[in-house]
């Protein structure tokens, strides 16, 4: 992530000492699994319960739910960043899909935080940035290699992807058969790479 802005203010809130850090961590881990399951509505009391501390201890971590919310994005949105230096050293499409599929799996947990943030805030536009700065590369290097569409820019990708994470699905495996439609339609014509399902 960059060093400016609320990003940084949000990473200059973890902890230094050891003890502070596990139950920074342990109520991180705990607040993703409740508002996974309950929506951002979830309660901090029960945040606190999963991760075995009181609720000043949550408090003096996180004095805001939004507090708490902007720490939840910002680790998954550096999480999605690091994925795509790890797969850059793979071959352009799968590299691409790869990431495609990771953001997917982003957005997807991410949506009820991400309702809770404001969109035209700096904070999130600086997440933003930090995503497609992460994933503009994989796009052009895919692109280059002649397996992607040379039509398509970063932001239609995403556009395309977040817009097939906002639908219900009626069982698992229909969000992945028609992201794997969406990963065909991103192909080059005539690209003899073999699909990634």
């Amino acid at each position: 992530m960059t060093s400016s802005g609320p990003v940084s203010a949000n990473l200059a809130r973890r902890p230094k000492r050891a003890d502070a850090r596990r139950n920074y961590q342990a109520l991180v881990s705990a607040a993703q699994e409740v508002f996974a399951e309950h929506g951002a509505a979830g309660s901090l009391e029960e945040v606190a319960r999963r991760a075995g501390v009181g609720i000043g201890t949550l408090y003096r971590h996180f004095p805001t739910r939004r507090d708490l919310f902007e720490s939840l994005y910002v680790d998954e949105v550096e999480a999605l960043c690091r994925t795509a230096a790890e797969l850059a050293d793979l071959p352009p499409w799968e590299a691409l899909a790869g990431w495609l599929r990771r953001f997917v799996g982003y957005t997807v947990t991410k949506r009820a935080l991400a309702e809770e943030l404001t969109h035209d805030s700096d904070f999130f536009r600086t997440c933003r940035t930090e995503i497609y700065t992460a994933g503009e590369p994989l796009l052009a290097r895919a692109q280059a290699a002649g397996v992607v569409r040379s039509d398509v820019t970063f932001d239609d990708t995403v556009r395309l992807l977040s817009g097939i994470t906002k639908v219900q699905y009626t069982d698992p495996g229909q969000l992945e058969r028609v992201l794997g439609v969406a990963l065909d339609g991103l192909r080059a014509p005539g690209s003899t790479t073999a699909p990634t399902r």
